[in-house]
């Protein structure tokens, strides 16, 4: 009776450690995705990051896209187009002034510059 009673047990543990040890190497498979999932999109991921350093700075809240081009080099016109809405980015025209563009949550401190302008 005693071998009868083992015997599940036995299958019992062997399924649990079976179970860890898949849990365990699936855990790690899904650690390294996600890292080179990161070095794959990095330098999108530090152009946003860097457009939204310059369209925060507490002087200017509209930065021309020329000068946005200028400090983000690399990328093509619509490429950066699409960074910079990826980063909360708007852009908008001025009379003869070209293309400027501002983070859409700076658009409450955007509005009161210009009416404080008259």
């Amino acid at each position: 009776m005693e071998a009868n009673l083992l015997t599940p047990m036995f299958t019992l543990l062997g399924t649990l450690v079976g179970g860890l040890v898949t849990f365990a190497v699936n855990r790690q498979q899904f650690k390294h995705q996600i890292k080179a999932l990161q070095q794959q999109y990095k330098t999108e991921y530090m152009a946003e990051e860097t457009a939204r350093h310059f369209l925060s700075h507490k002087s200017f809240t509209d930065r021309s896209f020329d000068v946005l081009k200028k400090h983000l080099g690399g990328f093509e016109d619509d490429e950066l187009r699409k960074i910079l809405v990826r980063a909360g980015a708007v852009r908008t025209y001025r009379e003869d002034e070209g293309e400027w563009w501002y983070l859409l949550s700076r658009t409450g401190e955007r509005i009161e510059k210009f009416q404080q302008r008259g």
